[in-house]
């Protein structure tokens, strides 16, 4: 039951502090399920990582699912799902109540201009958390690079490009 309810904690605060999604949401998974609890290793965080990226949905609610059910079976995955799905939930059923009320308010425009450098810096954070421990060695370098050129210069579709990656970690290793 202890683990329940620390995985609820745990995924409400990720659902809850995380904005700009899942990518932003990265740093502070890992601080969670690492360093807070040790539920997990660095090299098991990338995998799920990895495994929430190449699975359908949002990368919290895979990982959380999947870190749930690894800790509790189908209980935990359901608790942390709920969790980190709630925050999202409450903070858009209050903002739908209010909408129409605040939607020319030029404080919500400062607020929302306020807080996309914030959400860069998450994404960037977690990039180079993710990059800091998935580069292990000269040919995981070079596949992270082929990768983000496929993706950024010759527009390839990410799911190739993570098919592709796939095949060349089972080729290289």
């Amino acid at each position: 039951m202890e683990t329940l309810v620390r995985l609820f904690i745990s995924f409400f605060k990720i659902g809850a502090f995380s904005f700009g999604g899942g990518y932003a949401m990265l740093p502070i998974i890992k601080e969670e399920t690492i360093n807070t609890y040790g539920w997990l290793t660095n090299e098991e965080f990338i995998d799920i990582v990895a495994i929430s990226e190449i699975t359908p949905g949002p990368i919290a609610i895979n990982s959380g699912t999947f870190l749930g059910y690894r800790l509790s079976g189908i209980v935990g995955a359901i608790v942390a799902t709920v969790a980190v799905i709630l925050p999202s939930f409450i903070i858009m059923s209050i903002i739908f109540r209010f909408m129409e009320k605040f939607k020319d308010s030029p404080y919500m425009d400062w607020f929302f201009i306020g807080i996309r450098p914030v959400v860069l810096g998450l994404i960037a954070a977690a990039a180079i958390t993710v990059a800091g421990d998935s580069f292990i060695d000269l040919k995981s370098v070079i596949v992270g690079v082929a990768a983000l050129l496929l993706i950024t210069i010759k527009k390839l579709n990410p799911i190739h490009v993570l098919i592709l990656a796939g095949i060349s970690g089972v080729i290289l290793y």
